[in-house]
């Protein structure tokens, strides 16, 4: 019963997100933003286009002016993105719209909250990443955002440090934003490959889609039937929110390490295949499946390590984690789509430590290190600028 509502549900919220884009597309109004907004600065840019620290001239209220250059944006995606941030992401961790929409000649625009400051891919070092606190606070917000919008239906498909933004220099709030990639769960999409470790292992079967597809400009004669069934290789396949477990684990990995546990998500890349041989042969082994269990201390892992002595040990990547970690990672990061563990279920993990004490003492060295060479370096750039 529970699940009937909640399909009913998500296909309301999907229909009247439809409904609000015809809606605003007949009351969209021309502006000129000098008019309206004193632009401050620039506080990112991607593929789809900018956005712009403003000042509303007359409520003084400061906020963020995402900009859509028309020639590259269809009028629907726009308001798409535009009422799903007003509407429906009211969860105080998505990053909402406020109500402005308008066009000029050339671009697009809305406004939304500001995160003044930046997005999470600052503060993570690499091959150190950030404090294990930080990291769960993060993660415990991402998962109420992304468990917002999966029980209305969506799914973000685009979960990444740059797509975190921050509320405050210590991470304690957070919002996840940019929503242009956001599809309802069941959408059918032409699945697609990119050398990531956010791309999910289902993906790979789309690996050679680029190929079949260039391949069938061939025009010679004689090549109708191979050119059909090349045609046959592109994969169509169903959005579901596992695409968003799997890049919450890969994006809590980089919070912890400042590195990723592998290059590319295939089955010939050395590093995803120690993963899988790990994951196999830990499948329903209690020491790493039970979050709640007694707790113990580093004489634990010598248990763990005689249950997997009869398999291959555990991933190298994930050898500076806790058991605790470990099961956090393997509940997002299964291979099988239809068995990778909803963000809710992620809280479970919350709260215990993730790091192995050698390891988060390394961490901290390095952190030390680091604000020391930052500090050294900001004090020769005033020293240049001739401050004191």
């Amino acid at each position: 019963m529970a699940t009937k509502q909640q399909s009913t549900n998500q296909s309301a919220a999907t229909k009247l997100l439809d409904e609000m884009c015809h809606l605003t597309a007949q009351s969209l109004t021309a502006l000129d933003t000098s008019e309206h907004f004193q632009v401050l600065k620039l506080l990112g840019e991607g593929s789809y286009g900018k956005v712009m620290l403003a000042v509303h001239r007359k409520r003084g209220t400061p906020m963020a002016l995402k900009f859509f250059p028309r020639e590259s944006t269809s009028l629907f995606s726009f308001l798409r993105e535009y009422n799903l941030s007003l509407s429906f992401c009211t969860h105080p961790s998505l990053t909402r719209a406020l109500g402005i929409a308008y066009s000029t000649p050339s671009h697009y625009i809305f406004a939304q909250q500001a995160s003044l400051f930046g997005d999470l891919y600052d503060v993570i070092l690499p091959e150190v990443g950030m404090e294990e606190d930080s990291c769960q606070r993060v993660v415990s917000q991402l998962c109420g955002a992304l468990s917002h919008l999966h029980s209305l239906g969506f799914v973000h498909r685009d979960l990444k440090p740059e797509n975190v933004f921050l509320c405050d220099s210590a991470c304690r709030w957070v919002k996840l934003g940019d929503f242009g990639m956001v599809k309802a769960v069941g959408t059918r999409v032409p699945e697609v490959w990119y050398s990531s470790p956010y791309c999910t292992p289902e993906s790979e079967i789309a690996r050679s889609n680029e190929d079949s597809w260039s391949s069938e400009s061939d025009t010679k004669a004689g090549v109708k039937e191979d050119k059909e069934r090349k045609k046959k290789v592109r994969v169509w396949a169903s959005v579901e929110s596992s695409t968003d477990s799997w890049a919450l684990g890969i994006l809590s990995f980089a919070m912890l390490t400042g590195s990723h546990p592998w290059a590319e998500t295939t089955s010939d890349c050395r590093s995803y295949l120690k993963y899988q041989e790990w994951f196999d042969s830990a499948e329903g082994l209690d020491d790493e499946l039970d979050v709640w269990a007694e707790p113990q201390g580093e004489s634990g892992l010598i248990g763990a390590e005689l249950i997997t002595k009869d398999g291959p040990p555990v991933a190298p990547q994930f050898a500076c984690f806790t058991p605790l970690a470990r099961s956090f990672f393997r509940t997002l990061l299964h291979p099988m789509p239809r068995l990778r563990g909803r963000p809710e279920v992620a809280l479970n993990y919350l709260g215990g430590e993730w790091v192995m004490e050698k390891e988060r003492a390394r961490l901290e060295e390095e952190r030390k290190k680091s604000r020391g060479k930052g500090a050294i370096r900001s004090m020769k750039e005033k020293e240049g600028r001739g401050e004191r």
